[in-house]
């Protein structure tokens, strides 16, 4: 049986929830009996993996609400769920499912049953039946230590009015989340802001009930306290006197004076003694009293926040700018972690009529888990040379990557020489399965190339600008590009990135990995290496998508030695459309193509400077209004047979021209 516990929060909580970044969680509290327990390796915690692989992957859903049974008979079956607050967007949902599935196993490593709250969801498991029953024994209160001083009387009629009302509002909604927000004016200067929300799975008689007996928990542990919550593994409320929850996606109904035969909540023996106010007007004093304590505390809350968070910030720097990345810890994504038999029973034991794809890290294959969800498994090669380093970059930079335009990492194993990745499956491959073949190729009109261009460049834009932290990927090509279904690239092959604090822009290394032809000449040369690295080898992949050839393997007889040296000709010859993979000819998107051809050449220029950020790439592509610079000469450092080429250390994949295309190679 879940314990019931009692803890207070202080005002300085309530003032950090204004100033936190929207795309934060706060971590509330836990309960995670130890009546029964697993051991590590038990069939309990594979399945408990798989619960929170599915949790994780239904995060983003409408309702905020998901359920899922893994194993069918005891003592290894669990239900699970989560419950995301009813006014929190998608993307906070699945960030706060995300860290309640790490979060949880720390802090209850062991136990069959576990709770966790946080301030934007809530998770919860069991090896017991837990769908459709109301649970109100075990559960947490947190309270304001300050209390309301000022017409005490008045504030337990409002709060009880109000809260009733709440209740019979979110026990009847008509959305179907069972969760509804209330306002209500204490007095002409304070408004009381409610909010409640059972789990779907109950019937409005249990939600009620559960709401009801949240309710009948506040007299007696937080009469007359500014603020306070009780939260149930089933449903919870919170009143608070400033407005905790977003208006937009939970418009309250407007603060109405509460009825004057409403009946107060009971207060309390110690309370019921308190003395009348009167008729309820506050003299000057006693407005000073409450308004000038409140800003000075205000101030120097504010102040104190913005040094930790400034401290916290040059913390984050000084990690990321170190070469050998110490940063990146496996332990903060345990939940992620599959035992090999899980992986082998996936694969048929890595069978090779499940082999998909072979690079120079390992092989690809396709797998499928008990509940039918397909996965890509990368196993790399015990040679390899992606050693515990880069495996464990790959892993911790993708699991914090949540983007349509990137490949998502759903899980890792680390057993003894075996180092393998767990994605999504991909079915139609990657992009250089298609571009680089004669027939295939013909498949990808001139509407498909164009999603493509403009799918990479999204999820270029969230590495390199909208993500937490500012992520180079350093080895971008057709064959790291991944298509789904509908032919949408996701990027794949994060083994090579680099991640970048936020003021950084730029960084240098003795060790230069990649692949030749698509690295700046700035990067393979001299180790340097910035967002414009990635923006050139985007160049290039514009170039190949456009014309259907390979810029490595790219031969003509007039002397150009790559494509985008051909290229730069056609243009600087007016003569680009010359360029166009003969398939593409009868596009009616002339217009279209040349702009593509020259963003393409724009991104490829040998002065780092003189190359669009993709934030400008983006209105580029989008704004036909928008009038772009000419190119100039891209970097011929490469052009001359005669050249010798830089030694450069290469990602794994070979690019001659005898070698296979990499299929599917995460």
């Amino acid at each position: 049986m879940l314990a019931f516990k009692i803890s207070g929060y202080l005002f300085l909580f309530c003032l950090l929830f204004l100033f936190r970044v929207s795309s934060s969680v706060n971590y509330l509290d836990h309960i995670c009996p130890n009546t029964t327990t697993y051991s590590p390796n038990s069939t309990y915690r594979s399945n408990l993996n798989q619960l929170f692989l599915a949790l994780s992957s239904n995060a983003t859903r409408d309702n905020g609400f998901y359920s899922y049974t893994v194993g069918r008979g005891a003592p290894d079956r669990i239900e699970g769920l989560f419950l995301c607050r009813g006014d929190v967007n998608s993307d906070v949902c699945e960030e706060c499912v995300r860290n309640a599935t790490t979060d949880i196993l720390q802090r209850c490593p062991m136990e069959k049953e576990a709770v966790i709250w946080y301030d934007e969801c809530m998770l919860r498991y069991s090896n017991i039946s837990i769908f459709s029953r109301s649970e109100q024994n075990g559960g947490i209160i947190l309270s304001n230590s300050q209390n309301i001083t000022n017409q005490p009387d008045r504030f337990r009629t409002v709060l009880a009015a109000t809260l009733n009302e709440l209740a019979t509002e979110a026990t009847n909604s008509l959305s179907g989340k069972k969760f509804a927000t209330k306002q209500a004016n204490f007095t002409a200067f304070q408004t009381l802001y409610t909010l409640a929300q059972c789990t779907p799975d109950l019937s409005s008689g249990q939600c009620n009930t559960c709401l009801q007996d949240c309710i009948s928990n506040f007299p007696t542990c937080c009469d007359l306290n500014q603020g306070a919550r009780v939260n149930f593994p089933s449903c919870n409320i919170r009143y608070d006197m400033y407005p905790f929850y977003n208006f937009t996606l939970a418009p309250a109904l407007a603060p109405a004076p509460p009825s004057r035969n409403t009946s107060p909540l009971p207060p309390p023996p110690s309370a019921r003694s308190t003395t009348n106010e009167g008729n309820g007007g506050m003299s000057r004093q006693v407005i000073i009293a409450i308004v000038v304590p409140t800003v000075v505390s205000l101030v120097i809350l504010f102040i104190g926040y913005f040094l930790l968070t400034r401290r916290a910030k040059q913390k984050r720097y000084d990690a990321v700018n170190e070469e050998n990345d110490e940063g990146n810890d496996i332990s903060t994504i345990e939940s992620l972690q599959y035992d090999l038999n899980t992986v082998e029973l996936a694969t048929n034991n890595f069978s090779p009529d499940n082999k998909i794809g072979k690079g120079g890290f390992g092989s690809v294959y396709k797998g499928t888990f008990p509940n039918g969800q397909e996965i890509a498994v990368k196993r790399l090669s015990k040679n390899s040379r992606q050693g515990a380093k880069e495996f464990k970059n790959e892993v911790a930079l993708v699991a914090k990557l949540q983007h349509r335009n990137l490949v998502r990492l759903l899980g890792f194993c680390l057993e003894g020489e075996e180092k393998i990745l767990i994605y999504e499956f991909v079915p139609n491959k990657s992009l250089d399965y298609f571009l680089f073949d004669p027939e295939k190729r013909e498949q990808l009109d001139w509407s498909k190339r164009y999603k493509i261009i403009g799918g990479i460049v999204r999820g270029l834009v969230y590495l390199h600008e909208d993500s937490r932290l500012r992520i180079i990927h350093r080895d971008l090509k057709a064959s790291n590009i991944l298509l789904d279904g509908d032919m949408n690239p996701k990027i794949s092959d994060f083994g090579m990135a680099r991640i970048f604090g936020v003021d950084q822009s730029q960084g240098n290394t003795s060790r230069i990995v990649g692949t030749y032809g698509y690295m700046s000449p700035e990067y393979a040369m001299h180790g340097h290496f910035s967002v414009k690295s990635d923006v050139f080898s985007f160049g290039v992949m514009v170039l190949e998508i456009i014309s259907g050839k390979k810029n490595s393997s790219f031969y003509e007889s007039d002397g150009a030695e790559y494509l985008i040296s051909y290229a730069w000709r056609l243009w600087r010859d007016n003569k680009p459309l010359e360029l166009v993979d003969p398939t593409l000819q009868n596009s009616n998107a002339r217009n279209e193509v040349i702009r593509c051809i020259q963003i393409g050449l724009l991104c490829v220029q040998e002065d780092v400077d003189e190359r669009p950020n993709m934030t400008s790439i983006i209105v580029m592509l989008n704004s036909y209004s928008a009038t772009l610079p000419v190119p100039g000469q891209p970097s011929f450092f490469f052009d001359s047979k005669t050249h010798n080429k830089p030694q450069v250390q290469d990602s794994g994949k070979s690019t001659s021209t005898s070698t296979a295309f990499s299929i599917n190679e995460a």
